[in-house]
């Protein structure tokens, strides 16, 4: 099974171009995430990965992702290799995207880039709520 779940930041606004053969969207960007444990004394340290998207995927990446952002991607490892132009062969690991996610918190004033709000934007509404569910106040949690 090869399958990977990645939660950073971007390190730069995805890059988009274009298949020579059929004219596929391919988005291309670099993912900081930062390692799970640091060395008392150390500063966490974070590996920066390298993320392709094909497609719809892609094409979501390059409208809404932007340098900074908090994203989660699911994808799979892919390795390939080339020959550069002096005639080298380079070796490419990267994660091809095959599911985009917001990961940061909403901002305050911050719009949803879908325009419009959102079922999370939404005030609790117990009339139009199923009858299976209740709303909950601080009052109600173990916490």
């Amino acid at each position: 099974m090869n399958k990977v779940v990645l939660m950073g930041r971007l390190t730069r606004d995805p890059e988009v171009r274009y298949t020579s053969t059929n004219n596929t969207l391919v988005a291309s960007f670099s993912l900081a995430v930062n390692r799970r444990f640091a060395r008392q004394g150390e500063e966490r340290q974070a590996d920066f990965i390298n993320i392709t998207a094909w497609d719809k995927t892609g094409e979501f990446c390059s409208k809404y992702f932007k340098k900074g952002q908090q994203v989660g991607i699911i994808g799979r490892i892919q390795t390939r290799n080339y020959d550069d132009k002096d005639g080298k062969k380079v070796y490419v690991t990267e994660v091809v995207a095959e599911e985009a996610y917001f990961a940061d918190s909403k901002r305050e004033g911050e719009q949803n880039p879908f325009g419009g709000n959102t079922a999370a934007d939404a005030p609790f509404n117990s009339a139009t709520a199923p009858s299976e569910f209740s709303q909950v106040t601080d009052d109600d949690l173990p916490f």
